[in-house]
């Protein structure tokens, strides 16, 4: 509790990158939650880190607005990460 107000509100675990197709910086996400377009995520695998908000989502080629929990979805991201990175809801 304490340090949720030391240094803001908590990050809410979303999911797990389990794909990450490199020439076109996709990662693939399994949801523990909601994600919506316009979502603000942060996703860390070991000591890296950063932020992205969600621009476009994809499940099974198809556009949606948003997905939940079980889902596979997947989203453009700007830098690249691995399999087995933490997704989290900022």
């Amino acid at each position: 509790m304490f340090l949720s107000w030391l240094f803001g509100k908590k990050n809410k675990s979303l999911g797990k990158v389990v794909h990450f197709f490199d020439k076109i910086s996709v990662a693939v996400i399994v949801l523990e939650g909601t994600l919506k377009v316009g979502d603000k995520v942060k996703i860390t695998r070991n000591e890296e880190s950063f932020e992205e908000t969600v621009g476009s989502m994809q499940i099974n080629h198809q556009e949606v607005a948003s997905a939940t929990r079980g889902q596979e979805v997947a989203i453009k991201i700007s830098r690249p990460t691995k399999g087995g990175a933490m997704v989290y809801k900022v």
